[in-house]
């Protein structure tokens, strides 16, 4: 079965439909999913989530889109990581596109994400955008490669895969590698190592086709299996296991389940 790596279950699209949407992961053979929390106020809600189906896991972390919340400290992410539900740090890292201006403040919850990653020994889940310079150097000057993780819903070059895959991450491919205009992240798609690529959907956003535009879920990671397999010419099935066993791999924390409730 495949695993969705990277997904917001607790947001209000997703959260309110949670049987239907376990149910559609499952006719859909996906059969394990990544929360991923974005901040620390809602990490419960992450946690709950994670703790009430024994198929999906758990992650604490601060996105760098959330300029005024609360600021995670080193010992704080450790603390909330030290649950056996959570699997990652993350997701955390750099984003230019969104915000200007002086973003050290990023740069510096960025540094704390990974030492916080170091001390749990629990791998990271990174967003780069518009930044991709500046996040493999923290990434480097941080020693991220002690832990490794994944380089989330990736759309950079294949130069800045190479530089991530060095140290230690996958490259994990969402909805978008199924958009006819993302031609320039296909070709990435066919040079990753099969062993260092992870899918995901970021649902509620950026389904792939053929429901662009519509909310996301994890069931539609399927779609972006496809769409790989198909770019690689390789079978499916081949690919599903390839990626799922790659996915607990990585996450040593997680725990595969059979049961799909």
């Amino acid at each position: 079965m495949l695993v969705d790596s990277h997904c917001h279950l607790n947001f209000p699209e997703l959260v309110q439909n949670m049987d239907q949407v376990l149910d559609t992961m499952r006719s859909n053979e996906v059969g394990h999913a990544l929360c991923v929390s974005v901040t620390l106020d809602k990490f419960p809600e992450v946690l709950a989530i994670a703790e009430q189906h024994p198929n999906i896991y758990a992650s604490v972390g601060v996105h760098p889109d959330y300029e005024d919340i609360q600021e995670p400290t080193v010992e704080e992410l450790v603390r909330l990581a030290n649950h056996p539900r959570v699997v990652a740090i993350g997701e955390t890292g750099l984003d230019y596109f969104r915000l200007t201006g002086d973003l050290e403040w990023q740069r510096h919850r960025f540094r704390t994400h990974i030492r916080a990653a170091k001390a749990t020994g629990k791998p990271l889940i990174i967003h780069t955008r518009n930044a991709a310079e500046d996040t493999l150097r923290l990434m480097q000057e941080e020693g991220a490669a002690e832990v490794g993780g994944v380089m989330h819903c990736f759309t950079e070059s294949w130069e800045v895969a190479q530089a991530a895959i060095e140290m230690g991450f996958y490259i994990s491919f969402s909805g978008i590698v199924t958009f006819k205009n993302a031609q320039s992240l296909k070709d990435v798609a066919q040079k990753v190592p099969l062993d260092k690529i992870l899918v995901e959907t970021d649902s509620p956003y950026l389904a792939p086709i053929p429901f662009r535009g519509k909310t996301n879920q994890p069931a539609y990671v399927r779609h972006v299996a496809e769409e790989v397999a198909r770019l690689r010419d390789v079978p499916l099935q081949q690919f599903m296991e390839t990626t799922t066993a790659n996915f607990f791999k990585l996450f040593k924390h997680a725990q595969p389940c059979k049961s799909l409730s």
